[in-house]
């Protein structure tokens, strides 16, 4: 495994906590049928109903985390930071049955599907950037902006023991994740929120 590759991230929203502490981070299908808080985007979301991974599950029956929650999809939701944390997954869950990684946004016309075992496919100098602009060059920012969205999808759900601690934006976030009767450490990382 690449060393840079040392936890994976889910950003949810502080609510959803009590329902990962009771069911685990849950795919999106599973997750329809219970009460939730849905920071994702609809377009996005519109265009993963229709992906099927090739020999495996539908994108709605993968649970997804991310290699970095620094990344567009934490900048479209600046304005939620404080209702948000960033879990941080052990990377023992790439060890779990038919878990499947992409190379960019799953949902991306363009996404490769791999297994585990081959996180040398990715662009982990893109991945972990801290900035995916490249201004005067479209094309690149269009494709730096989907690599720093690459994916574990994980079947169905990831159980609540690999959740290792969470990573919130300040104070504030923190008390309202302690709230939740959160039982694992809670970290300041104001980077990951973009602040």
């Amino acid at each position: 495994m690449p060393h840079r590759v040392t936890e994976l991230h889910s950003i949810m929203p502080i609510r959803n906590i009590p329902s990962v502490l009771a069911h685990g981070i849950l795919s999106h299908e599973r997750a329809e049928g219970l009460p939730h808080s849905d920071v994702s985007m609809a377009d996005v979301q519109d265009r993963r109903g229709k992906v099927q991974v090739p020999r495996g599950l539908r994108l709605y029956q993968y649970a997804n985390l991310y290699f970095d929650a620094r990344n567009p999809m934490m900048y479209k939701r600046l304005a939620q930071v404080e209702a948000l944390c960033v879990l941080s997954v052990s990377t023992d869950v790439l060890n779990l049955p038919n878990v499947v990684i992409s190379d960019q946004n799953a949902a991306s016309g363009y996404v490769r599907f791999h297994p585990p075992n081959d996180l040398s496919v990715l662009n982990f100098n893109q991945i972990y950037a801290d900035d995916w602009r490249h201004l005067g060059d479209r094309i690149a920012f269009l494709q730096h902006r989907s690599a720093k969205c690459a994916e574990v999808l994980v079947p169905h759900a990831i159980p609540v023991d690999y959740v290792r601690k969470a990573y919130v934006v300040n104070d504030a976030a923190k008390v309202k994740l302690l709230a939740t009767g959160f039982p694992k450490p809670v970290e300041f990382m104001p980077r990951l929120f973009f602040r």
